[in-house]
């Protein structure tokens, strides 16, 4: 019982997250042009997709291994991309470093989660 509520809340960011990115599409892909990204659009609308489709498989146990290391990629190549707080200072760099490590740790559990 507890691991599946744990999948459901796993999963549930992710399709929260690529629900949210498509809520916010212009914003999202302003964000990334600043930060430089190329075929920002393309890049958000495909990682939005994997977020979401794999999110919910992870949740509702379709694929479960498959959507976790689908997921791990996503957050792996995001964090790296997006997060790049070594690049800034102050405040920002804070902010990035934090949501940096956390993505970490939902790695963590990802990991936990291929062999479940």
């Amino acid at each position: 019982m507890a691991e599946n509520l744990g999948f459901i809340l796993l999963g549930g960011v992710f399709v929260w997250a690529g629900a949210e990115h498509f809520w916010n599409f212009r914003t999202v892909t302003g964000y990334l042009t600043d930060k430089g990204f190329p075929a920002e659009a393309l890049l958000l609308a495909l990682g939005s997709i994997v977020e979401f489709v794999a999110g919910l498989c992870l949740a509702i146990g379709v694929m479960r291994p498959y959507a976790a290391v689908a997921l791990i990629l996503f957050t792996v190549a995001a964090s790296l991309m997006a997060l790049n707080f070594w690049r800034y200072t102050g405040a920002e760099r804070l902010g990035l470093r934090s949501a940096f490590i956390i993505n970490f740790a939902v790695v963590g559990g990802l990991i936990l989660a291929v062999t479940a």
